[in-house]
Formats: C-alpha cells, sequence, structure tokens
C-alpha cells in the first residue's frame, strides 16, 4: 500500500468540498473493499477523506418508505424490525452477503459502490482490465470466466456486479439520495449503475465528489410475500453464481403484482422487467415461472466459462417463486 494522507471530515459538505477539488482524494467509510483494492495496488488514493463520524448513519420509517443513513451498517439494517417484517427478502441479501465480522464494518452505502469481483480487474499483474484502464482490452474474455456475467456485457467487460443487497432494493425501486458540490439529488436505483458499454471505468451517475448520503426503500403492499434465493459454490462467505430477489401479492392463486431482479448474472443488478409482466396476472405454479425465467435470461451472452449460468439462473428464479408463493 502507498503513502497517503489521512483527513477526517466534520460535515458532509466539506468532505464532498476535499474529494471534489482534488482527483487523488478518496472518501473513506468502512474499507472493507476499499482497503483491501489499496493493498493489491488496484487503487492509490493520495488522500482518504474519513466520513465515518459524519451523521449519515441511522434508520427511520417514513409513511411507506425506510430512509437508511449510507454510513448504517449491513447489520443494523439487517436487525431492524420494520425490515424483518415488511420486507425480508432485504435482510435475507445482507445476511447472505457477507460474515457477521465484515456486516458489522460495512455501510450500506459502501456495499451499493462495491467493486468488481472480477479477479483481473483485482490483480494488477494483468494489464488486460478496462476497467482499471480504459482501452487496455478484457482479459477476462479469453480466461476463467466463472463469476463472470452473461447480462448487460459488452466486447470491452464482462465483470461481475456482486452486491448481494443491490438486488432486492433495486426490485423495489429504491431511490439513493446524494450530495455533490451542486447540492442534493435523488437517484433511482434502477438508473444508477450503467453497463460496460464501452465505458467500464465509469460504474455509475456518481459526479466527482458526490456521496451518497441516504437510500430509500419504499415498503410494497402489507401481504405482500418476498424471498431471496442466493446460489453459490459454498454455503459461507461466498458470491453468487446466480440470485433472485423476488416479491409477489397474490390473490388466491393469481399473481397481481410482481417484481424480480436477479444477481451473480449481470454487469449491474438487473431488474428483470419482463418477467414481472409475465407473472402478473399469472396463476401460481411452475409454466408460468418458467415462461418468466425463459424471457428473463433470454437476452443472455455467455461466454464458455459461464454458458451454465442461463440454465442455473432459470432454475434460481423459479425455485425462488415457487418458495414465496408456496406452490409445489
Amino acid at each position: 500500500m502507498g503513502p497517503f494522507t489521512y483527513v477526517r471530515a466534520v460535515d458532509p459538505v466539506e468532505a464532498v468540498g476535499v474529494v471534489s477539488a482534488d482527483p487523488g482524494a478518496a472518501f473513506l467509510a468502512g474499507g472493507t473493499t476499499q482497503l483491501d483494492l489499496m493493498k493489491d495496488g488496484v487503487l492509490s488514493p493520495e488522500k482518504l477523506v474519513d466520513i465515518t463520524r459524519l451523521p449519515l448513519r441511522g434508520i427511520a420509517r417514513t409513511g411507506t418508505t425506510i430512509r437508511v443513513g449510507a454510513l448504517t451498517t449491513m447489520e443494523e439494517l439487517a436487525a431492524d424490525p420494520t425490515v424483518a417484517v415488511r420486507v425480508p427478502f432485504v435482510r435475507e441479501a445482507l445476511l447472505a452477503g457477507a460474515s457477521v465480522q465484515l456486516r458489522n464494518m460495512a455501510t450500506i452505502g459502501g456495499n451499493l459502490l462495491q467493486r468488481a469481483r472480477c479477479r483481473y480487474f483485482r490483480d494488477p499483474s494483468v494489464a488486460a482490465c478496462n476497467k482499471r484502464e480504459r482501452g487496455s482490452g478484457c482479459a477476462a474474455i479469453d480466461g476463467v470466466q466463472r463469476m463472470h456475467a452473461i447480462l448487460g456485457t459488452s466486447p470491452h467487460c464482462v465483470a461481475l456486479h456482486a452486491s448481494d443487497v443491490a438486488v432486492p432494493l433495486i426490485a423495489l425501486d429504491a431511490l439513493v439520495h446524494t450530495r455533490g458540490t451542486d447540492g442534493t439529488r435523488t437517484v433511482p436505483l434502477t438508473g444508477f449503475y450503467l453497463p460496460p458499454g464501452d465505458t467500464p471505468d465509469v460504474e455509475n451517475v456518481l459526479r466527482r465528489g458526490e456521496l451518497i448520503t441516504a437510500v430509500e426503500i419504499p415498503l410494497p403492499a402489507e401481504r405482500t410475500r418476498t424471498h431471496y434465493l442466493k446460489v453459490r459454490d459454498r454455503a459461507s462467505y461466498e458470491f453468487a453464481l446466480t440470485s433472485a430477489a423476488v416479491a409477489v401479492e397474490l390473490d388466491g392463486t393469481t399473481i397481481t403484482g410482481a417484481r424480480v431482479a436477479l444477481g451473480g448474472v449481470g454487469t449491474v443488478p438487473w431488474r428483470a422487467w419482463d418477467a414481472e409482466d409475465v407473472l402478473r396476472g399469472a396463476t401460481v405454479g411452475r409454466d408460468a415461472f418458467r415462461e418468466a425465467a425463459e424471457v428473463t435470461l433470454a437476452g443472455a451472452r455467455p461466454l464458455p466459462g459461464t454458458a451454465f449460468k442461463v440454465e442455473l439462473a432459470k432454475r434460481t428464479l423459479i425455485r425462488a417463486l415457487e418458495t414465496v408463493t408456496g406452490a409445489p
């Protein structure tokens, strides 16, 4: 790890001002991903602006939403009673996302901004990584591909977005509140992440020095059933091969409302709009679930090492829907 200057910010305005004015500066919160990247030589900020003492922590229910401060830890959000009762798939995703030790350090804002888990991005000895150096190439396309994306990819990048909790949050139409040099703004999470295209080093819509201050989670109707299913190589401390976040409203055996998102398959957390269209008004059962899975993965572009994910993602979504609806 190279030398850097450490600054502790006293308020959000100061933090934004320091990072906006200095191209070599970066925010520091829980640091569970950032410090790893610095140790590996992937990131080398000249100045770290510690924001952990800023008043951006806490959970508050306001009407039909939950407002979560960006510095709230994963463990704190998982323990919130409203989350457990009204959006349990958010809790399930948080608990599946990291060990207890990491959940007590990692922040919600940081989790949404975590960088790709691509081994080529995280190994500076590999020159070909367009996320590190635009135009250098993508070693993963001809390399080891098991943990890479099949949706939203481009010839320039197939890196996977690794966040678990972003998957149910994107299904719920969560909002991201930010502060930048131009003031505050609110961005729908569905529009927050950017697919790689020909600029894979630009991962989201944040401007230079812009800080996530809170995440607003809309609460679904009280009778909504939710479930998060994560498929992985091992049960503990592992990233998803595939995952599915589903929320459904039922009238008898008819699905009157559906929200669906996938993880482990997209360069961004993947909202399955087409699956939702199929499910609304459908009768609970494997035929509808299989159709929803088929339309969701119709646009998949797998590589040889990720071809297995197409069927696995379909089965993951079907199983999640069977579980949440109680279908046999």
